[in-house]
């Protein structure tokens, strides 16, 4: 059976449907699989605060679901995984610590040390994504994720923080593969 794919955007988005997002939910409708996108509450700042209890209370994001979390929404992924089992979370542009960033300090995500065994423990599988040339995150926060929850890793060259991305063609194959 296929999976529910839910997508969780990034911080500072006025809607879920930027970028490559709506092109991805369309090919995924397409190709049969049941799907989950919307603006989350809070969707400027992204606290988890409101976050999480937005994807366990109206979402219901539980076993037969992949996250598929971008930039602040894997973030989001990473710290409902702890609590939550999932059939997996990929995670798009992921960083470990806040990096000194005032929006992402005021997300409440690097407030406590990571549940590393956790996430990997409630995931039935784990995929991080990044681009070599990432211009907000660093590539040693990426490292830091691989590090703690060794995820399947593909790691995607100039593609920056994937906002310039109308398509995602890599992520769809992905999803088509690993959660048929």
């Amino acid at each position: 059976m296929k999976p529910r794919i839910i997508y969780i955007h990034g911080n500072g988005a006025s809607h879920w449907s930027f970028a490559w997002a709506k092109w991805f939910k369309q090919e995924l409708e397409a190709a049969g699989y049941e799907t989950f996108f919307e603006t989350m509450p809070d969707s400027v700042i992204a606290r988890g605060k409101f976050w999480l209890p937005f994807l366990e209370n109206h979402v219901g994001a539980g076993e037969n679901d992949v996250i598929v979390g971008w930039s602040s929404g894997a973030l989001a992924a990473m710290r409902y995984a702890e609590t939550h089992k999932l059939r997996g979370s990929v995670l798009i542009g992921p960083s470990a610590e806040h990096m000194d960033d005032e929006l992402e300090k005021q997300s409440g995500y690097f407030d406590e040390p990571w549940q590393w065994e956790n996430i990997k423990a409630n995931n039935g599988h784990l995929t991080l994504i990044y681009s070599d040339n990432d211009p907000y995150i660093p590539q040693a926060q990426f490292e830091m994720v691989a590090k703690g929850l060794s995820p399947e890793v593909m790691v995607l060259p100039n593609r920056k923080h994937f906002i310039e991305d109308q398509t995602f063609p890599e992520l769809l194959e992905h999803i088509k593969k690993t959660y048929a």
